[in-house]
């Protein structure tokens, strides 16, 4: 077989990446490996790197906090909130460890307020329920 397409998209903007002869990433249960001709798979990516090959070319890195991967027939689409491709490890592990942690912990926090106001709505209701009974 001759490779799969890499359908990259995320809130912003996509891209299309023929000619993947394999993909390496990591869900809950571990490390796994794509390569042309698998069955169909669905799974979830680990916040993290994972890596592709064009050909027998150079790993290409793909920074995400996680994404939605589904490999059918010769596509493998992976959908994340944001990522970005380098060719240069070290430059994208910088970037995994700098900014995309940074946005990561920012998003959590903004959850945990939206967790604890929704959790102080809640009460009130239930105290106004009582105030009518």
């Amino acid at each position: 077989m001759s490779g799969f397409t890499l359908h990259l998209a995320s809130a912003t903007h996509g891209e299309r990446i023929p000619g993947v002869a394999s993909f390496v990433g990591a869900d809950a249960s571990g490390g796994f490996g794509i390569l042309p001709g698998r069955a169909h798979f669905l799974t979830v990516l680990d916040y993290g790197l994972a890596r592709f090959r064009i050909g027998d070319g150079p790993w290409r890195y793909l920074a995400c906090p996680g994404a939605v991967l589904r490999f059918v027939g010769d596509d493998l689409f992976v959908n994340t909130r944001r990522y970005r491709v380098d060719d240069d490890y070290g430059r994208i592990s910088a970037l995994l460890a700098g900014q995309l942690a940074r946005e990561e912990a920012e998003l959590k926090a903004v959850k945990d307020n939206l967790h604890r106001l929704e959790h102080e709505l809640f009460r009130r209701l239930r105290q106004i329920d009582r105030w009518r009974s």
